[in-house]
């Protein structure tokens, strides 16, 4: 379906529903939410257990509208976006599964939709904002003219980008809108402390202790894979399920 922010979004029922709040499914950068969490079996793993779930594709991503300026694709601007999917679908207590991206601005939903996040797993988080590094000006001259970044790690962005086609230029925005709104952890608003999930191999979320002992009760699972496996591993979707049984 389209969302009123312009946002697609699909819905999945249960054939029986369990009488626990809907899920919301937050995807991570460059994906979306059918590559995140319907071909990884999350969805279906959720639903045969009785759960409504909602799987919006930020903007930028998957099937949702490119942003025309990088002002809309803040993580404030994001997350405003998630809640007004929310609002529209009439859901008030909800459960939420964020990775990676999607746990970046997962932590902040709370915050944004007080006392409504019952229980929290936010998957591949990194501690720090991986975009605070990257050259903007460069990386659009890359995906608008095809100019190499100098700095490598730019490069590396912006052959990620470039690797999307015709959405580059609104992922590129959306590069720039993050960067310009980092991810600094402060206090968690949900009702009950998050659990983290990352993976054993996952070098982008070295630190992340340091975030986890930012909130009393908070639990930390290691599950195998590298940041682009986790999502496929069995461990996951048994951890989702058991954190959002609970």
């Amino acid at each position: 379906m389209q969302s009123r922010t312009g946002l697609t979004v699909h819905a999945f029922t249960p054939d029986q529903a369990a009488g626990a709040p809907p899920v919301l499914l937050v995807h991570g950068f460059g994906s979306d939410g059918n590559r995140d969490w319907v071909e990884t079996g999350i969805v279906r793993a959720l639903t045969a257990a009785g759960r409504t779930v909602l799987v919006p594709d930020l903007r930028g991503h998957g099937e949702s509208p490119a942003p025309a300026t990088a002002a809309e694709v803040t993580a404030p601007a994001l997350v405003s976006d998630l809640v007004a999917v929310l609002d529209e679908a009439g859901i008030d207590t909800f459960d939420l599964v964020g990775y990676s991206l999607g746990a970046r601005l997962g932590w902040d939903v709370p915050a944004a939709a007080p006392g409504r996040v019952r229980r929290a797993l936010l998957g591949g988080l990194s501690p720090a904002e991986p975009f605070e590094a990257v050259d903007v000006a460069a990386l659009h001259r890359a995906v608008t003219e095809g100019t190499e970044p100098a700095d490598p790690f730019t490069g590396m962005i912006a052959g990620m980008v470039r690797a999307h086609g015709p959405r580059a230029a609104g992922l590129a925005l959306c590069v720039e809108g993050l960067r310009s709104t980092p991810f600094v952890p402060q206090v968690w608003d949900g009702q009950a402390p998050p659990a983290f999930v990352v993976g054993e191999d996952d070098m982008m979320t070295h630190g992340i202790e340091r975030v986890v002992a930012l909130v009393a009760g908070a639990e930390l699972t290691r599950v195998p894979g590298a940041h682009h496996e986790v999502l496929a591993q069995d461990a996951f979707r048994r951890t989702v399920l058991d954190v959002l049984a609970g």
